[in-house]
């Protein structure tokens, strides 16, 4: 692992700390009056999404993770697991659905998904911020109420649950915001 200081920190380096890892979402470089400098950092763990802020003192070593990003594409589900494919040298890759969290939500047969991993262990899956998906199930919509604000339940192609307008209906294709669930428009 290459160590790196803290003086090079940036958004998005990933740190193994204590045998977990971090990636970087915040840090400030604080030179007070008295003391020596420091560098506040916001750190998220990989693992259990857990954000916390740790302070180093400037100038130290830390440990760099190297993650292998790879695109994958999703090509099918296998009993739980969601079978990948690696776009550049073909090779599959079963993933379970805790390894992929709230992205298995989102995705469809032939979706492209970036893996990443550190020996080998699959340590985040990043898709596109905004999916288009087919809606599967919902109750009728209600003529000429397009504009009134009410909201009901729609299940997408994929099973996740979510509130869209009133005068969507079965079979049509809406774009959902993969980030927070929410529908953003009709295709």
């Amino acid at each position: 692992m290459p160590a790196i200081s803290t003086n090079d920190l940036k958004n998005g380096i990933t740190l193994q700390i204590d045998n977990n890892l971090f990636t970087v979402i915040d840090f400030q470089h604080v030179k007070p009056g008295k003391g020596g400098a420091f560098v506040r950092t916001k750190l998220r763990n990989l693992r259990s999404g857990n954000v916390l802020e740790k302070t180093f003192n400037a100038g130290i070593r830390v440990e760099q993770a190297i993650l292998d990003k790879n695109d994958m594409q999703f090509l099918y589900k296998d009993g739980d697991d969601f079978v990948f494919m690696d776009t550049a040298t073909f090779d599959q890759m079963n993933v379970s659905p805790t390894a992929l969290g709230d992205v298995a939500d989102y995705l469809i047969e032939n979706g492209i998904a970036i893996i990443a991993t550190h020996d080998g262990e699959i340590v985040s899956v990043e898709i596109a911020v905004t999916v288009e998906l087919e809606i599967a199930n919902t109750e009728p919509g209600l003529q000429g109420d397009r504009v009134s604000g009410g909201r009901k339940s729609a299940t997408l192609q994929t099973g996740k649950v979510i509130q869209v307008p009133l005068f969507v209906n079965i079979g049509d294709r809406v774009k959902v915001d993969t980030r927070s669930g929410e529908y953003i428009t009709r295709v």
